[in-house]
Order: C-alpha cells, then sequence, then structure tokens
C-alpha cells in the first residue's frame, strides 16, 4: 500500500503515544497501523478508532511505516491530522 500521498497532503504524527492521544483529542483523520506491530498495540488502537469513528489503513510493516513518515526507525503507528 502507498501512503505516500496522504502525508503530503497533511500534518501527521507518529507513534503510538501520540497517535492514541490525537484520536482521543479528535484530531485524527486516518490511522496507520502495521501489521507486525505488537498484538496488543494493535487491538488498543483498533478500540479507540472504533469508538473515535476514525478511518484504520494498514501497513505491512513498522519498518516501511517509520520510513514513509519521515522517520529512521519503524513505528507501530501513526495518524494524518483533521
Amino acid at each position: 500500500m502507498s501512503i505516500e500521498k496522504p502525508i503530503q497532503d497533511g500534518e501527521f504524527v507518529v507513534g503510538t503515544k501520540q497517535t492514541l492521544k490525537t484520536i482521543e483529542q479528535g484530531h485524527a483523520k486516518e490511522v496507520y497501523i502495521a501489521a507486525d506491530a505488537d498484538n496488543k498495540l494493535k487491538k488498543k488502537l483498533q478500540e479507540v478508532c472504533k469508538l473515535n469513528g476514525v478511518q484504520i489503513k494498514q501497513v505491512q510493516t513498522m519498518k516501511e511505516l517509520g520510513k514513509t513518515f519521515g522517520i529512521d526507525v519503524g513505528s507501530a503507528s501513526a495518524a494524518i491530522l483533521k
């Protein structure tokens, strides 16, 4: 899945703590979750997204997600801001 277009269109946050905070504050437009992330983290993110009506998209690896969002390490999640 290519996610270059969404990050060119707006602001974003990277990392599970920042992503959860953004969702809970109502600022997330859509959330990207790495398929190889810890299952406990994925479940928590999915629950919070569902409660807040935020669309979820899956990315194959944490490394791919981190690279796409401009960081040198992998990341379990990222969010595009409204």
